[in-house]
């Protein structure tokens, strides 16, 4: 059993493998464990930043932050925290892992290109550069 768990959420294919992940976090996951969401917004270049209504980029965050609930009260762990942060997600994805205190990540993999044969390319730097297990699910 593990203490930790974090999740990493993308919200394509209207969440269908990201609740695959979190039931199997609940099966995986300690009683007494806890976990954590993590979901990684592109940041918007500055040109395009600039074009963008601040109303707009707030209900995006918002709609994300809904779905992410709802996804977190699917899970079967006592305690379960939400994480959305913008940048890189590779790199997201393991600072909140550190953050947490994760013993494990999760993490799904789409149909990879040429680049990123075997996983994807999130998936393929997050197994890369992480210090702790890594299960990469497809």
């Amino acid at each position: 059993m593990y203490k930790s768990i974090v999740v990493a959420v993308a919200l394509f294919n209207k969440g269908a493998t990201s609740r695959a992940l979190i039931q199997k976090a609940s099966k995986l996951i300690d009683p007494e464990g806890s976990i954590t969401l993590v979901h990684v917004l592109d940041e918007v270049p500055a040109y395009l930043a600039a074009a963008i209504a601040r109303e707009q980029l707030m209900e995006h965050r918002k709609a994300i932050r809904e779905q992410l609930e709802s996804l977190a009260s699917t899970a079967k762990a006592k305690n379960v925290d939400i994480d959305i942060r913008g940048g890189r997600p590779s790199e997201n994805i393991l600072a909140c892992a550190e953050e947490c205190h994760a013993d494990l990540i999760m993490i799904a993999s789409h149909k990879p290109g040429m680049g990123t044969y075997f996983i994807g390319s999130t998936a393929s730097r997050v197994v890369r550069h992480s210090p702790i297990s890594v299960l990469v699910a497809r």
